[in-house]
Order: structure tokens, then C-alpha cells, then sequence
């Protein structure tokens, strides 16, 4: 592995011969380091990485992990892809080759997030894990890794939390009431609670989505604010797009807004707002009103919420929601179907009454 040396400059440079994972030979050189070391450890790495072999470093397989997400994914997700790497995985794993880490290694990595004085919730920790996991699968995949150290190392954290914040219909009428002296905080909001779509959902509705007769409104899109830009993405899955309906006095309130308001285009968005107006708003409706304050999307889960209590089937809540599959509504809501049980047990006892009566008489 021979490197140079810049006289001039006074630094080392390398220049070598390597054969691709496509099977092409090409050539690189690179100039400008320090040492002689350093040089040879660009070498060393660089040619790990071409050949796709599994002595290269973490950080590494890292680059080459985001540079195929970054194709694949909107900017949004990937963006909150590359920070949770760069600052839970890289500070730890960054130097290690990835054949040298082992489920050992990941205990340890997993035990100082749970050790750390940040005290991470458990969903957010388990999302740091799947995180781990997905690119040492892609390592296994594409670049001939034998196993994935964190599936034998076992999981951290908690897929949904144990306790969920929601509004009850007279917290959230206390709210509403405390920003109705702003029309455009008032109707997102009533949106948000009453039809439980997401609020890149309701940032990206034009006049055109909404069908005033019908009382209808269509979920296309999606809104989101990325490097100062505004963009308007597809949904977050396939089962977003559906067909909201909306009681008439919400429809009725949407209606008189979209006539108060100037919109020289039917295409353009509805609300020219961004998520941290919502955040705002919110702060500012909690600290008036004296509801507790919940999460944006906790709006959402209110909403489900409601029509768990009415009798709703999950299959009915998992269509209004946009949920990929019933799944998804059974897992994140079932903690909130216990009193579902004995309503059901009290229905059965009902019907098996009258029946021994009938047979009575």
C-alpha cells in the first residue's frame, strides 16, 4: 500500500489502482493529508468500501446506506434520518469495521442510551434501535455481512407508549373558545379535532379538496417545510388518500372561511401556515383555556378517541384515520377498548336473559 510524499507541500498524498463492485478498474488519488498514516488509513478504507467488503468502518456503511435512502425517501424523512445517526449511532459506532461489531457491542451502545441523563421516552429509544438494525440488514444485503448483531443483541424501548394524551370534547370546547379571536387558528384546529387527519395533511388542503354539498374533503397530500422551502409531498402512505366526511356545521365553518379569505388560485393552499404556527397556537389556547397541553398530533389520537367511545368499529376508525392496515388502529388504540369488554359481556347477559325468559313462557 505505498503513499507519497509532496515535498513541496510538505504532505502525503495516495494514488492507486481498484477494481469496483461493478467489476470496472479504476483509478484514485487523493492529496492533502498530514501523515503517512492517515494516507495509508484512506487507502485501507476506501478500498474496503469499493469491494463491498465487510472490513470497512461503520461510518463507512453509513455513507453508502444514506446515499441509497437519499433516492428513496422525501427530504423530510431523510433529513431526521441523517441527525438520529449522526447523533446516536456515528459518536459510538463511527470507526468500528461493521464485521467487528457484535451483539456484545450493541448491549453496550443500548445500555448507554438508557443510562443517559436525557432520560429518551421508550418509543423514541426503540426507533434509535430499528434504526441500528435496518442498516445492518442493508450491510447484509448488499454487502455480504453475515449476520445482524442487533437482531441477537435484542430490542430497546417500546413500539407505543404506555400512557397516551388526549383532549375530551369539553377540554378541547374550553380550547377553542380561547383562539376563536384568530379565524384561521380556529378553523385548523376544528379540523384537526373533528376529522383526525394529520397537520401536514390539513397544511396542504386547497378550496378544491373540499366538496361544500357533499360535505366531503379529499386527502391528497402533504405539507412540509424543509431548508427554509415549503413542499408538497405525497401522503405518508397509500391508505392517506381517502375521502374524509365532515359533519355540516365543520363544513359550514370551512365554507365561510374560504369566502373571507383571498385565494387567487383554487390550487393554492388553504392555510398558509406552517407547523410551528400550529405549536404556537397551541401554547398560546392552553395557557388562556388552562387544558393541559398535548401534542399537535395528540389532536388525532382525541379524535380516534371520540369514536371509540361512540361505538365505532375499528375497521370504520382505520379508514377515517388513513391507516395502512387495521393493524396499526388496533395496536396504537387498544389500551383505550377495555371498557368495549364489558359493555360486550353486559349485552351478552342482556340477550341471554330475554332468551331464557322467551323460553319460559
Amino acid at each position: 500500500m505505498p503513499v507519497y510524499k509532496n515535498e513541496k507541500a510538505g504532505t502525503w498524498f495516495c494514488k492507486f489502482y481498484y477494481t469496483d463492485w461493478t467489476g470496472n478498474r479504476k483509478q484514485k488519488k487523493k492529496e492533502g493529508f498530514r501523515t503517512k498514516k492517515e494516507a495509508q488509513e484512506f487507502e485501507r478504507e476506501y478500498l474496503s468500501k469499493a469491494h463491498a467488503s465487510c472490513d470497512m468502518s461503520f461510518g463507512s456503511l453509513v455513507e453508502l446506506y444514506m446515499e441509497d435512502c437519499k433516492h428513496r425517501l422525501k427530504p423530510t424523512t431523510y433529513s431526521n434520518k441523517e441527525f438520529l445517526i449522526a447523533t446516536k449511532l456515528l459518536p459510538f459506532f463511527k470507526d468500528m469495521p461493521i464485521n467487528s461489531i457484535t451483539p456484545a457491542t450493541i448491549r453496550k451502545w443500548q445500555n448507554e442510551l438508557l443510562a443517559d441523563p436525557k432520560v429518551y421516552s421508550p418509543t423514541y429509544l426503540k426507533t434509535v434501535n430499528n434504526q441500528a438494525s435496518a442498516i445492518f440488514n442493508f450491510a447484509m444485503k448488499y454487502y455480504r455481512l453475515e449476520s445482524n448483531p442487533c437482531r441477537l443483541a435484542g430490542t430497546m424501548g417500546k413500539k407505543h407508549a404506555d400512557e397516551m394524551a388526549i383532549w375530551t370534547m369539553q377540554e378541547f370546547n374550553r380550547f377553542i373558545k380561547a383562539i376563536e379571536d384568530k379565524l384561521p387558528s380556529y378553523v385548523m384546529f376544528q379540523l384537526l379535532f373533528w376529522t383526525g387527519m394529520r397537520s401536514g395533511e390539513l397544511l396542504a388542503l386547497t378550496v378544491d379538496d373540499f366538496d361544500f354539498t357533499a360535505h366531503t374533503v379529499s386527502i391528497s397530500k402533504n405539507y412540509a417545510r424543509h431548508n427554509k422551502e415549503d413542499l408538497i409531498l405525497p401522503p405518508k402512505t397509500p391508505k392517506s388518500k381517502r375521502t374524509i366526511t365532515l359533519p355540516p356545521f365543520l363544513s359550514s365553518i370551512v365554507e365561510r372561511y374560504s369566502t373571507c379569505i383571498y385565494v387567487d388560485d383554487p390550487h393554492n393552499r388553504l392555510f398558509n401556515y406552517t407547523k410551528h404556527y400550529l405549536h404556537h397556537e397551541m401554547d398560546r389556547g392552553c395557557k388562556k383555556s388552562g387544558v393541559q397541553r398535548i401534542r399537535i398530533h395528540d389532536l388525532r389520537h382525541s379524535h380516534a378517541s371520540f369514536l371509540i367511545e361512540k361505538g365505532f368499529s375499528p375497521l370504520l376508525i382505520a379508514e377515517r384515520l388513513g391507516h395502512e392496515n387495521i393493524e396499526t388502529t388496533l395496536q396504537t388504540y387498544s389500551h383505550l377498548y377495555p371498557n368495549k369488554h364489558g359493555e360486550v359481556a353486559a349485552l351478552i347477559e342482556e340477550s341471554y336473559t330475554a332468551l331464557q325468559d322467551d323460553s319460559t313462557r
